[in-house]
């Protein structure tokens, strides 16, 4: 047997007591993976379909499963589903009586088409699509499987119904002419919650395009006409022929998480020119409001105090602000799980903070709950 010397016996000492260290460090970022929540779209690798039940590998976070009404409901869908697909679900409930995630396929797919609807806005995509109805106000879209409206006003010139009176009866007869046609238009309005869409024949050539953004300079300020809105920002013709986003984090300094309650369709509102790019320009409305970040660098430091309200959750914790367009996060692995952190902090309460991180010029703010004040 071989007798270790005192040097040795303490290098194999701290040998382990850094395996150690290096094991407990493995598991703490193990656990600290931050599950997805209900409503997230996840993707992973089917691990097995058996009659009415699908298994999905979720790793780090565990297993989902698709059973029950989801899967009676996505039973065309499963059809073609083999093992080891890959395929994207919406989380409906974080874990069930048995432990696993569980998942929709037909709320995913909607919930992807959708997010398909407000890109192709943005990029202000066409499309070929065929009229499959008109009524009095315009014509009546199908896409992916979404109705969709195109109003008359909408519709290009040699498409719009001249009749000289005004008729109604005779405008519906000119419009069910284009029943059956195809036609080139963009999507301007998803309106997910109400499960319509809103078309647009209308788009200038690229060079009148050209034309007409050459006008402005980053700086300038405008005024304009809301004529859309959606999940991720409201748009604004300044002009005919020229529109404008506004992303939601260019419409105040303030936490906005619905454009919609804040804008409606036909609204003016003054925006400020913040980026000119491929002949589209980016617009910003809080540019045009007081920045409440500068003053708040001669208000707050690290390890003040400060009374805050809890204005929104989300999968990394709790959003607290200290005033009005000044917020920090209340990170969730401070109360050792989400349950426990909802359970402590509730929206729209005022608790008691502990700045732990300030950086104002990039308007960054951790805090840390302060138990019992």
């Amino acid at each position: 047997m071989t007798t270790l010397t005192t040097e040795e016996e303490q290098i194999a000492a701290d040998v382990a007591s850094e395996n150690k260290k290096n094991s407990v460090m493995n598991k703490y970022l193990t656990d600290s993976v931050t599950p997805p929540g209900e409503g997230d779209i996840v993707e992973g690798p089917v691990i097995e379909v058996i009659k009415d039940k699908v298994y999905i590998d979720l790793a780090p976070y565990g297993t989902g499963i698709i059973y029950g009404r989801e899967f009676i409901n996505a039973r065309d869908i499963i059809r073609k589903v083999n093992i080891g697909d890959n395929i994207a679900a919406k989380v409906v409930s974080v874990e069930n009586p048995d432990g696993y995630i569980e998942l929709s396929l037909k709320e995913a797919k909607q919930a992807i088409i959708w997010s398909d609807a407000e890109r192709a806005i943005q990029d202000k995509t066409t499309f070929e699509i065929p009229v499959v109805e008109a009524n009095k106000g315009g014509l009546i879209l199908s896409w992916q499987g979404i109705q969709g409206f195109l109003p008359a006003s909408q519709l290009k010139p040699e498409h719009y119904p001249r009749v000289n009176d005004g008729d109604k009866d005779r405008i519906l007869e000119e419009l069910r002419k284009l029943v059956g046609t195809k036609i080139s238009v963009m999507i301007i309005s998803a309106l997910p919650k109400e499960g319509k869409l809103i078309f647009t024949e209308k788009d200038p050539e690229a060079k009148e395009k050209k034309e007409i953004v050459g006008k402005y300079n980053v700086g300038d300020t405008l005024e304009g006409t809301v004529t859309g809105i959606v999940d991720f920002g409201v748009f604004v013709k300044v002009e005919d022929g020229l529109e404008g986003l506004v992303h939601i984090s260019e419409i105040d300094w303030a936490l906005v998480e619905d454009p919609r309650a804040l804008f409606k369709v036909g609204d003016k509102v003054k925006v400020k020119v913040i980026e000119i790019k491929e002949n589209k320009i980016s617009l910003s409305i809080k540019a045009l409001k007081e920045n409440p970040w500068k003053g708040a660098e001669k208000k707050y430091k690290k390890d003040d105090v400060v009374q805050g309200v809890i204005i929104k959750f989300n999968r990394h914790g709790a959003l607290a602000s200290i005033e009005e367009g000044i917020a920090g996060l209340v990170h969730v692995s401070e109360f050792g799980g989400e349950e426990k952190l909802r359970a402590k902090l509730e929206l729209g309460k005022n608790y008691t903070f502990k700045i732990t991180l300030f950086e104002p010029k990039d308007h960054k703010m951790t805090l840390s709950f302060v138990e019992g004040k």
